[in-house]
């Protein structure tokens, strides 16, 4: 680490649980992060800011007028453009030494597979379960730690799933294939700050699993009533049953 990198990272590097070990671990590492919504954006811009050294940012949508009320690292002027390269320019000027590759399309198995297995920990910000199952069968299967998140309406939750940890569930402990829930943030709408707030978690989440401090998410789900901005944390049991990472 060099003495910009020391200044730039001084208040991190301050706390005992990160130090110049954990610091040096963040900016070695490399993040998938698939979205760049209203989730993806606030994860993106902290990781960068926080010092990752490689961020791969996949998504296959363009900026719309729509998603400038949430989605923070997209402006006016880019309208059109895809999000993966709005947030890229967004990131670069946060923090230049961060390395993005950004990815405008919908990963296919082969290349999902190829990222995650790159990757030292998935952020998945979609709101597609199809999708969201997709990153959940590569993460099992590559060992690679999960961030997933989730916000619609007043609502949102944030868990943990680590196969690198014993008896610890993945996604498709939670959510059933056939799950009827899944809403957008088109059809349902959406606070702004709220997804904010839980993409500020999932940042937290990942910095947490590279520095390797702290107790994360694993086997947890985090829920948050905005209306109440109460905060529920309940146990996740592995299915020995699932698909998945199940025993059958």
């Amino acid at each position: 680490m060099n003495d910009e990198q020391l200044l730039r990272y001084s208040r991190q590097i301050m706390l005992p649980q990160v130090d110049v070990a954990g610091q040096e671990k963040i900016l070695n590492a490399q993040v998938l992060v698939v979205g760049l919504g209203g989730l993806g954006c606030p994860v993106a811009m902290y990781l960068a800011a926080a010092g990752v050294g490689h961020l791969v940012l996949a998504d296959f949508d363009e900026v719309d007028l729509t998603n400038l009320q949430r989605q923070i690292a997209h402006h006016q002027s880019d309208i059109g453009r895809p999000k993966v390269e709005s947030a890229r320019d967004k990131i670069h000027q946060l923090n230049p030494a961060t390395q993005v590759t950004a990815l405008h399309k919908k990963l296919d198995e082969a290349e999902l597979e190829q990222q995650v297995a790159a990757a030292d920990i998935v952020v998945d910000c979609t709101d597609n379960f199809s999708i969201r199952h997709a990153i959940n069968r590569a993460c099992v299967t590559n060992t690679t730690p999960l961030v997933s998140g989730a916000a619609i309406r007043l609502e949102g939750q944030v868990a943990v799933f680590d196969p690198r940890r014993e008896g610890t569930p993945c996604y498709r402990c939670l959510y059933a294939l056939d799950n009827d829930e899944n809403l957008s943030c088109s059809e349902s709408g959406v606070l702004a700050p709220l997804v904010g707030i839980i993409g500020s978690v999932q940042a937290l989440e990942a910095l947490k699993l590279l520095a390797d401090f702290g107790e994360p998410l694993a086997g947890k789900l985090l829920l948050l009533d905005a209306t109440t901005m109460e905060w529920r944390s309940l146990k996740l049991p592995r299915d020995p049953a699932c698909p998945v990472c199940g025993d059958l």
